[in-house]
């Protein structure tokens, strides 16, 4: 008996390493909003944000920790709560909203009847860190007026330092967004104040030529009619 015992008391064991192993807790993480001001103005600036593009490798639950040889790998003690484009959109729509006291930005695509001011096209190409990584936000912004001119084209770089912790590497990411966001409504302002769109003027219908004047009798110079006579006479 106690030689069959042995084996089935080891076997328990190890499952029973094995559950812990497994049900370990994993945190969930969203990026840090800060504290946007809440917008009042009913009329500010029009502003379409979007579309908002992100890199592939930022398109998934999965919290990546850029490593020293600047090789990313899945963190183990924590993921994304939901999905991380999404975030991105809503910090960046409370920031700029916040910073211009405008209720009237929003994200694309606009329902009908919105005509924005200026329309935004940003590209996200990376948002990481690690460890022993500072976090990274590398982005191009490009500005479109209501005339569809391009009025802006910037990257931008920046990097925000932490304590190595997971939860304080996404609160850098946070804090790099908000940077981005405060930059950003920093260059939309000056475009709050664009003349309006003057609208096409329709064509004048042609003139028409004016008529030739009809010729009088009295302009006109009398026949010779012949009178016969014992003489040939032209009377004029």
């Amino acid at each position: 008996m106690t030689a069959l015992r042995l084996p089935i008391l080891w076997l328990a064991g190890l499952l029973g390493l094995a559950g812990c192993s497994v049900n370990q807790p994993v945190s969930l993480y969203q990026l840090d909003s800060g504290t946007p001001a809440q917008p009042a103005q009913s009329a500010g600036m029009a502003v379409l944000l979007g579309p908002v593009l992100i890199a592939d490798y930022l398109q998934r639950e999965t919290l990546l920790q850029r490593q020293p040889d600047g090789s990313l790998q899945a963190a183990t003690d924590g993921r994304w709560a939901g999905s991380l484009s999404s975030d991105i959109d809503q910090l960046l729509l409370r920031q700029v909203a916040g910073s211009l006291d405008s209720q009237r930005v929003v994200l694309a695509p606009a329902t009908q009847g919105f005509t924005p001011d200026v329309q935004v096209l940003l590209s996200i190409t990376r948002l990481d860190s690690g460890k022993a990584q500072p976090a990274v936000l590398d982005a191009q912004w490009r500005l479109i007026d209501r005339r569809g001119k391009v009025r802006e084209n910037r990257i931008v770089h920046l990097q925000e330092q932490h304590n190595g912790t997971t939860a304080s590497q996404v609160q850098a990411q946070g804090v790099l967004l908000q940077r981005l966001a405060e930059q950003l409504s920093v260059a939309l302002k000056p475009l709050a104040n664009q003349p309006p769109v003057a609208e096409v003027p329709r064509k004048a219908a042609p003139t028409p030529a004016p008529a030739k004047p009809v010729e009088k009798d009295k302009d006109k110079i009398p026949m010779a009619l012949p009178i016969r006579t014992d003489m040939e006479v032209f009377r004029f």
